[in-house]
């Protein structure tokens, strides 16, 4: 066909709508998988318009009821006369092959669809919108064409491989408790509850402002790609990229930071922060620190990180509140207020996961008026995000407000969590036991007694164990009187 004109074939678009005239099971497999527009010629799209009209009513297409609904829809003679419909009755070449027209026909309706949106994408790029918008455009246009393709159709579940799937799944968890896990957090309790964090799974960590959900969520960002080599990308909107990193290396050293900052650290801590910071360096932890996004953004972001990287195994955003939705798209019903943009933003979230197949790991906020342990009422600005996680978590920490008798004489011990899964989608909720440390932002597990499992240098320099000689500061000087340098 000449390089202007449509792809086409109006051969197996008469041959389809042929089969569809004489054979009843073809109607009841494929007529509910086309539209209109996947025929070419407007002949062949009114005839199809008055079959799904005739199959839609609960009646048989034929030959007899289909001149009928033509003639009653007025497009008899648009279609070609009685002669022509009777014609793709008498002119199928075989009734068995309404497969092979079918793939034909969907074949050059998404090639028609694709150069249509290619022209758009034109039209728009040409207008000189912002990069931005005309990149999102871009995928958004070819990612509505891939969306068409994607329909699912309804079938028995005995039809399909599904029962066996699932028990050859259960067969191979039971041999191997590790087998279908997700991306594990480092904390054992949690994994053991989770299974680690699943593909297409919305997890919600929700704290007052200050509680450390940003530093709970970067821990597992941490433990996924320092430790078991994932790939990740990191959506901060409200912290910048520097102060992630910094956080990100003094935990995974064990250094604390305040004492970074302060120029006090030692030959030991230099030592180790110089290993977490080539161990960072080799990561693929990905940092976005754009202060305004969509949910569109951020999908198209990790679409094209999943495709330059082969993979993409966790996505984190700090935090929902600081989202902004396509305020564009929600509007057009009227007045949009934040409580349906929150839910606009969590939907786009839960469906995001769904297609990247990764765990979506996001930041919630809680109502600050708040005297009792959180509650999923206490989500703040919309009971939707309740309604689209997978897994809600909340992070109870007893010191915050207690007061110096009461630490002092062990009523609440300083740093102790708790880590409550108040709604777990596929699995148990529970209460999970942590120990924050402030000066390195980082959240351990406890051991049986309640416990740290380890203590890092700076643990024992706060006075919660005796100074040992390697971790004299450099204003004192190391114990055989020279100063301890930065690099030995």
């Amino acid at each position: 066909m000449p390089n202007n004109q449509m792809p086409h074939n109006l051969d197996a678009e008469a041959a389809l709508l042929g089969c569809l005239i004489i054979d009843e099971a073809v109607q009841t497999e494929i007529i509910e998988q086309l539209h209109e527009e996947d025929f070419y010629q407007e002949a062949h799209r009114l005839i199809f318009a008055s079959m799904n009209r005739i199959f839609l009513s609960h009646r048989t297409v034929d030959l007899v009821t289909l001149v009928d609904q033509l003639e009653r829809d007025g497009t008899l003679e648009r279609a070609g006369g009685l002669q022509s419909v009777t014609d793709l009755a008498q002119a199928v070449p075989a009734a068995a092959n309404y497969h092979q027209y079918f793939e034909i026909i969907r074949r050059d309706s998404v090639n028609r669809s694709l150069i249509r949106v290619s022209r758009e994408i034109i039209e728009n790029s040409q207008s000189g919108p912002d990069e931005r918008e005309a990149v999102a455009f871009a995928e958004k246009k070819i990612y509505d064409v891939s969306k068409e393709e994607d329909s699912s159709t309804l079938e028995r579940i005995g039809d399909s491989s599904l029962v066996q799937d699932i028990i050859g799944k259960f067969e191979a968890i039971q041999a191997d408790p590790n087998a279908f896990r997700g991306v594990e957090t480092g904390f054992r309790q949690l994994d053991r509850i989770t299974h680690g964090l699943q593909k297409g799974s919305l997890v919600i960590i929700a704290a007052r402002p200050g509680v450390g959900k940003t530093s709970l969520a970067m821990n597992m960002v941490e433990y996924a790609c320092l430790k078991k080599d994932n790939v990740a990308a990191v959506f901060s909107l409200e912290m910048p990229r520097s102060e992630i990193g910094q956080r990100l290396i003094c935990s995974y050293a064990g250094v604390s930071m305040e004492q970074a900052l302060s120029g006090k650290l030692v030959q030991k801590d230099w030592k180790n922060l110089l290993l977490a910071g080539d161990k960072l360096d080799k990561s693929k932890i990905y940092i976005d620190d754009s202060s305004m996004v969509t949910p569109a953004e951020i999908l198209s972001k990790c679409r094209r990180l999943k495709s330059r990287e082969g993979r993409l195994d966790l996505v984190m955003i700090d935090y929902i509140q600081l989202m902004a939705a396509d305020i564009k798209n929600a509007n057009k019903g009227g007045e949009f207020n934040r409580q349906q943009e929150i839910a606009s933003i969590t939907r786009s979230l839960k469906i995001m996961a769904k297609e990247l197949q990764v765990p979506v790991i996001a930041l919630s906020q809680l109502r600050r008026i708040q005297t009792k342990e959180a509650q999923l009422s206490d989500l703040r600005e919309s009971g939707a995000i309740e309604q689209d996680a997978d897994i809600v978590m909340f992070i109870n920490r007893a010191d915050e407000n207690a007061s110096q008798e009461d630490l002092q004489a062990g009523r609440v011990v300083k740093g102790a969590v708790d880590l409550v899964i108040a709604k777990h989608r596929n699995g148990s909720t529970g209460r999970i036991q942590l120990r924050f440390i402030g000066e390195s932002t980082k959240f351990i597990d406890v051991d049986a007694q309640g416990e740290p499992e380890e203590e890092p240098s700076w643990y024992r320099r706060s006075g919660l164990d005796k100074l040992t000689s390697d971790d004299a500061s450099p204003a004192q000087g190391s114990p055989d009187g020279e100063e301890d340098l930065p690099f030995d």
